[in-house]
């Protein structure tokens, strides 16, 4: 059984330990990422596996012998599920894979926001801390955690992980009703969570239903000195609306991971040098290299369970 892995750089450096996934099939060819070149790549294979790569329904019907896409990671929005259903392909994804390393993540960036870490290391670097030490040390507020409201939006393995956080710091956590569902137990309309949540975490998937979860409208129902992160998916967020509200003071902070386009077009709003109390980081949330090899590991065996009948790990 052939299988090709089309961007396997995007996943190693190097780095990993490949011989669960070696021995899952009988010849296995690692690529770096060329989109060119995924055509003739998947041409002859039996299984293909991806992390980044698309999968339009034009390339999976010039795959005659696909038989299994196999994801390293969660999401499935790269591949065409409708086209690989009809072509009697199946599609295995990895959960729960990277839980720690996002929400180690998570926490890094509502951290660096809240004690204003990398402000002060600049006031260090730049002699200000030498030259007046009473401005310096006052000069950016932090804040206690303790007590205050850890709002999450996407209960599921991470945002239960991020809210675990929370509570170990003292605060309060509430949990957003899944938009077009009705109403759950314990948890609150949006609307609701956004007003009354001090930092705001989302952990949802991107569907029809959630992009452009939180636009201008949302991010007006927000507190002044509220903090946004986002480590799921960035077109749950209107990165313009974001950018306006924190240059005019309007939020208190915002930590993102995930942007609309990766890697992001250079006008994306979000990259605009000097908008205020930002964190931009390179969708590396999940990447701890443990993250990486239990990936790949639960990747060969769905494989493995692929070829005896089973079904694990199948989104389709």
């Amino acid at each position: 059984m052939k299988a090709v892995f089309l961007d396997y750089d995007t996943v190693s450096t190097g780095d990993l330990d490949i011989s669960a996934l070696s021995s899952a099939v009988d010849d296995l060819v690692l690529c770096e990422s060329d989109d060119s070149r995924t055509a003739e790549r998947i041409r002859h294979a039996q299984v293909v596996l991806l992390n980044k790569v698309e999968l339009s329904r034009d390339l999976l019907r010039g795959a005659a012998d696909l038989n299994l896409i196999a994801v390293a990671g969660t999401g499935t929005n790269n591949i065409d599920l409708a086209a690989a259903r009809e072509l009697g392909m199946g599609v295995c994804n990895v959960r729960g894979y990277c839980t720690s390393s996002v929400v180690q993540h998570v926490w890094g960036l509502i951290l660096s926001l809240t004690q204003h870490v990398s402000d002060y290391a600049r006031l260090v670097g730049n002699g200000s801390w030498t030259h007046n030490e009473a401005l310096t040390v006052l000069s950016h507020p932090i804040r206690e955690l303790e007590g205050r409201t850890f709002g999450v939006v996407g209960w599921g393995e991470l945002g239960r992980g991020a809210a675990r956080m929370a509570e170990a710091f003292g605060m309060r956590v509430v949990i957003a009703e899944r938009r077009g569902g009705g109403p759950v137990p314990g948890r609150v309309q949006l609307r609701q969570l956004l007003a009354s949540s001090d930092i705001v975490s989302l952990h949802c998937p991107l569907n029809e239903s959630t992009r452009g979860l939180i636009g201008a409208a949302e991010l007006a129902l927000m507190k002044s000195d509220a903090l946004l992160i986002n480590t799921a998916r960035g077109a749950l967020v209107d990165g313009h609306a974001l950018a306006a509200a924190l240059k005019a003071g309007r939020l208190g902070g915002a930590g993102i991971d995930v942007l609309p386009q990766e890697p992001p077009a250079l006008d994306d709003p979000l990259l605009e040098p000097g908008i205020p109390n930002l964190i931009v980081t390179p969708h590396v949330a999940w990447a701890a290299r443990e993250a990486r090899q239990r990936c790949i590991d639960e990747m060969a065996a769905n494989i493995k369970d692929f070829v005896i009948g089973g079904r694990r790990s199948r989104v389709d």
